[in-house]
């Protein structure tokens, strides 16, 4: 019987001449590798959609605990806003310098080489991604089943199902059609950002009625030890993370030498001016300790500003919470493509379908990795281990900008900033990775002992030639990767057997 995406793949469709042809799919003639189908529009929904998460529904009030008054808070989220940006406008002079997908994995590869790089994707494997999409899977899931359950807790069976359902459901879309991706993006974008705008209109109506008790004196008690402002700061870059999404899929952009910095620069003031304004929204309607005790900011807000339309704000998050997977599936697949065609990762990963070039094998695996994290009790446990990690890895990336100018300072770069930038995104990588071995020591040195366990997996996996790796490690990597094209019905694309090999790179 064959696979459900086999099916979908195959369907037909008749022309305007009355051939029948492949939906959406190329010749046979095409060459083999994934089809450049994201535009400008669905680059500005896959960034906004990741980087407006459920946090800003359910807990926008870790700047706001650590700052301890409403004006500094909104300055906190101003300058997070200020340095998100400079890092996205490094990573558009990267992503338009070195046109490969995988963002940090492939600008860290080619500026620091392959053992660097693979720690990177390492520590994405292990913990970044999967832990991740659990804990978006399952906030997801009890959203969904609140209503049901409004006044007790759900049940765990329940929610851990329709968890899996939804990571399912997404890696079935992306596996059959890049497009079908894209679309469920965009209309899940568009849903959540309506919700906000909900709130924001709810907190100018107030504002404009003059019910602005809570903003007056907004910098009373205000926060003056640097560390609890240090926190704050931390606190809301951590909520602007996600502006690296379209590096991720950077070689199936429509010119994305010209549509990859665009969506960023419309991006990242659409994304400032919602988080802004919805906290105002916040402050506006609630006062500090609501905010500070309630379980899910935005669900209180409705409940006291929406009536019987309070319903609304459970289904958007939910819906922010799909847009968000969707996302982090279609960045997380390509990552682990890339790192396997740079043979980081077995061979079966860097395959594609023949028909609907999509790369199957890796959306699989990404599934099944999150899969099993949905097994564990304390998965939102799990995600204080890779704060370090992730900024380290960012801030690396960062640093090879400013080494490949001195390295290689005749590379074309349609986009070439100024040092200004990436020297201060730098320092403040620097600063986000203090803050967690400062204030979460502990997890943060498991995080860095998962990052260094991929260090044995190099050697055996990368460093050392095919031929001298252990026989079983040969033998299972053939085999699996015979089975895969048979059973997914994939190949590898032209740009793997164009590329240098892989032991050359290694070393």
């Amino acid at each position: 019987m064959p696979a459900p995406w086999r099916i979908c793949c195959n369907k037909k469709s008749k022309s305007k001449t009355g051939k029948a042809e492949m939906d959406d799919m190329a010749d046979t003639s095409d060459k083999m590798q994934m089809k450049k189908e994201i535009t400008l529009l669905n680059g500005v929904s896959l960034i906004v959609g990741n980087m407006i998460g459920s946090g800003i529904f359910v807990s926008p009030r870790g700047v706001l605990m650590y700052s301890a008054s409403y004006g500094l808070s909104l300055i906190i989220w101003a300058l997070g806003g200020m340095f998100s940006l400079f890092g996205a406008l490094c990573y558009a002079e990267l992503g338009t310098s070195i046109v490969k997908s995988g963002a940090s994995y492939a600008y860290i590869l080619e500026a620091f080489g392959a053992f660097v790089a693979f720690i990177r994707l390492w520590s994405s494997l292990l913990i970044i991604e999967p832990t991740t999409q659990a804990v978006i899977a399952i906030t997801f899931a009890n959203y969904i089943v609140q209503p049901i359950f409004p006044h007790c807790e759900p049940p765990y069976d329940a929610v851990r199902l329709i968890a899996a359902a939804c990571i399912c459901s997404l890696t079935f879309i992306n596996c059959v059609n890049v497009k079908w991706g894209t679309r469920v993006q965009d209309v899940f974008t568009y849903a959540k950002v309506m919700a906000l705008i909900l709130v924001i209109a709810v907190g100018l109506y107030k504002i404009g009625k003059g019910e602005t008790e809570n903003l007056k004196a907004p910098f009373k008690g205000s926060a003056t030890d640097p560390g609890m402002i240090a926190l704050a700061l931390y606190s809301a870059l951590f909520s602007y993370s996600g502006w690296d999404t379209l590096n991720y899929v950077t070689e199936e952009m429509k010119n994305p030498e010209r549509n990859l910095p665009l969506s960023i620069a419309i991006s990242m003031p659409i994304v400032t001016i919602i988080y802004l304004m919805t906290n105002i929204a916040y402050y506006v309607v609630l006062d500090m300790s609501a905010l500070l005790t309630s379980d899910a900011v935005a669900v209180t807000f409705g409940s006291e500003t929406l009536s019987y339309a309070k319903w609304i704000i459970p289904i958007a998050v939910a819906m922010s919470c799909y847009s968000g997977l969707n996302s982090s599936i279609i960045a997380a697949s390509r990552l682990f493509y890339v790192g396997a065609r740079e043979g980081h990762l077995p061979d079966s990963l860097s395959l594609i379908h023949i028909k609907c070039f999509t790369p199957v094998p890796a959306l699989l695996f990404n599934g099944l990795m999150t899969l099993l994290y949905l097994l564990v009790e304390d998965v939102f446990l799990l995600i204080n281990y890779y704060c370090f990690n992730y900024w380290l890895f960012v801030g690396l990336s960062i640093a090879g900008l400013i080494y490949l100018r001195y390295t290689q300072p005749h590379r074309p770069r349609p986009i070439k900033l100024n040092l200004f930038f990436p020297i201060i995104y730098c320092l403040c990588s620097l600063f986000l990775v203090i803050v967690p071995l400062y204030s979460d020591t502990i997890n943060s040195l498991i995080g860095i002992g998962i990052a260094l366990s991929g260090i044995p997996a190099y050697y055996l996996g990368v460093y050392l030639p095919f031929e001298k790796r252990p026989r079983c490690l040969q033998w299972l990597s053939v085999k699996t990767t015979k089975c895969v094209q048979l059973l997914f019905l994939c190949a590898l694309s032209d740009l793997d057997i164009d590329m240098e090999p892989t032991e050359a790179k290694s070393k």
